[in-house]
């Protein structure tokens, strides 16, 4: 009975769909709730050094396999494939 693992229903940080989950199997990024970014990101995407205030209010937010496949898609795009230009006419001048 003690290993079984409870499932749970809850949103995703980063599409907000409700999907259901294993809290100990999940994906998780850290959030401060004040700011509603990961702590030491700035609103314009930049990093930098999180206080230590920002670290210990942060609390853990699911993200669904979804969004995790969007982002390793998006970290190893395919190759891009281009069309080759027609020839003219090889008899022509």
């Amino acid at each position: 009975m003690g290993d079984e693992q409870i499932t749970t229903i809850g949103g995703c940080y980063a599409c907000k769909r409700t999907f259901s989950f294993i809290p100990a199997s999940v994906t998780t990024v850290t959030v401060d709730p004040e700011t509603g970014l990961p702590p030491g990101m700035t609103v314009l995407g930049t990093s930098r050094e999180p206080t230590p205030e920002a670290l210990a209010r942060s609390v853990k937010k699911p993200i669904c396999p979804d969004c995790i496949d969007k982002a390793k898609a998006f970290l190893h795009p395919p190759a891009p494939q281009f069309d080759t230009w027609p020839r003219g006419n090889p008899h022509r001048d």
